[in-house]
């Protein structure tokens, strides 16, 4: 595992900025893309969240409008988490080279959970961490995390999320039953580990008020391309490499 490092107040802008600069890529992205496209949207919405670890619950943009066709819906969903990954994969190796390693027994941070991108980028800075000791991670570094584990949930084929939007774009109705099966995987989840409850009742909500169906396109027929098929398995190497499923143990 890794834990976080104890911080003080200069460690502040090491985070916040590196944070902001991540969420502020994906729905950037986002934004972009509508604007390209001349879909109607909001500039980013960031959502503070002072009580909890992170200190936000992320950032999101309001689209106003139908998506035309299958092709747009794709790329905004995808611009997103494609833009947030650019900026936190240096974000990362960049925080894990100022961060160092610490006995285990003398470690009083919390242990954060380990995704694929996180444990190369420790192999490739620290090499093998022996037993007994762990990696206290730098404030940019936890950025990094966060931004990582903000991705693979944006990614999850369900409902109304950026990997909702892409399911529907590649497969059309079929993202339906996916839906429904991930929201079920998700309450099984709570049981295993109980730190999914929150992130499962958010699932729900938007299962309840968006219903199992994902919004149609106007132009349903319009086929997407062997590009776009290539770009979403890309998502879904993304997905895996960012994918936590204990992401913190408190």
């Amino acid at each position: 595992m890794l834990t976080l490092a104890s911080t003080t107040f200069a460690d502040g802008p090491w985070y916040s900025g590196t944070i902001l600069a991540i969420l502020g890529a994906h729905e950037m992205g986002h934004y972009l893309a509508c604007r390209y496209y001349r879909v109607d949207a909001t500039l980013p919405y960031f959502i503070p969240m002072p009580l909890v670890l992170t200190g936000t619950l992320g950032a999101v943009i309001r689209i106003r409008e139908p998506f035309p066709n299958r092709k747009v819906l794709f790329d905004v969903g995808i611009a997103g988490p494609l833009a947030g990954f650019v900026v936190l994969v240096p974000a990362l190796f960049l925080g894990m080279s100022m961060s160092h390693i610490v006995d285990a027994v003398r470690s009083d941070g919390f242990l954060l959970g380990r995704s694929l991108l996180y444990q190369f980028a420790r192999w490739i800075t620290f090499g093998h961490v022996p037993d007994g000791q762990l990696v206290s991670v730098h404030p940019m570094a936890f950025a990094a995390w966060f931004g990582m584990l903000a991705t693979a949930l944006n990614l999850l084929p369900f409902g109304q999320l950026d990997g909702g939007h892409i399911t529907y774009a590649v497969l059309g109705r079929v993202a339906t039953p996916i839906s429904l099966a991930i929201a079920a995987a998700a309450v099984v989840m709570t049981f295993v580990y109980p730190g999914w409850i929150l992130f499962t009742l958010l699932m729900l909500v938007m299962l309840f008020m968006s219903g199992p169906h994902h919004p149609p396109v106007l132009y349903e027929q319009e086929p997407l391309g062997a590009g776009r098929v290539g770009l979403a398995a890309f998502a879904v190497v993304v997905f895996a490499l960012c994918f936590m499923p204990f992401p913190i143990k408190f």
